[in-house]
């Protein structure tokens, strides 16, 4: 039986998500600022459908395999996570440094939220197929589309923070599963 440490593997997957994220920062500036939390939530809607679609039809015309569109994921939803936390009317352009202490804040914090999820579920993440997480990730963002059409206002939910960091944790999830058959 193979010993897994979570918070390494995980640890591991986000480092290179943050790799990613500062390069395009880097390129790019920060002109995902100028995208309102739907817009981030198409974004991260348009990746798992690929994802979904790919799984189901096993076809593939663009190239860019499922691996490249959990990154995605996860840094569309950090975007989303920073964007609700910082707002429409901040600066819209944040130095590298700024970006990437709010990328970790919010990495941090999807992190201890796996952390603290991992050990009450018992690692079942660990049972489950790549396919059944991209359907609940796509449950998430149905979700996260309701709350946004009411205007942000929920009944009993916890509202977006809480199913942008379920996004960030299934698509790390994703990228250790898809690390470990490589490994196979």
């Amino acid at each position: 039986m193979t010993q897994h440490n979570t918070k390494e593997e995980f640890a591991q997957e986000i480092a290179m998500c943050r790799e990613l994220f500062e390069k395009k920062t880097r390129d790019y500036g920060t002109s995902w600022r100028v995208l309102r939390l739907p817009s981030l939530t198409d974004q991260i809607f348009i990746k798992a459908s690929r994802i979904r679609s790919i799984q189901e039809t096993g076809e593939n015309r663009v190239g860019d395999d499922s691996k490249d569109e959990f990154v995605a994921m996860v840094n569309y939803a950090v975007m989303a996570l920073i964007q609700e936390e910082l707002g429409p009317d901040d600066a819209q352009e944040l130095p590298l440094a700024t970006a990437l202490k709010l990328y970790d804040k919010h990495i941090g914090l999807a992190t201890t939220l796996m952390l603290d999820k991992n050990h009450d579920y018992g690692e079942a993440w660990r049972q489950m197929r790549e396919s059944s997480m991209v359907d609940l990730i796509l449950m998430k963002l149905r979700r996260i589309k309701q709350i946004e059409d009411n205007g942000g206002k929920t009944l009993v939910s916890e509202g977006v923070t809480g199913g942008y960091m379920d996004i960030i944790n299934y698509s790390i999830f994703c990228l250790i599963k898809m690390r470990e058959s490589q490994q196979a």
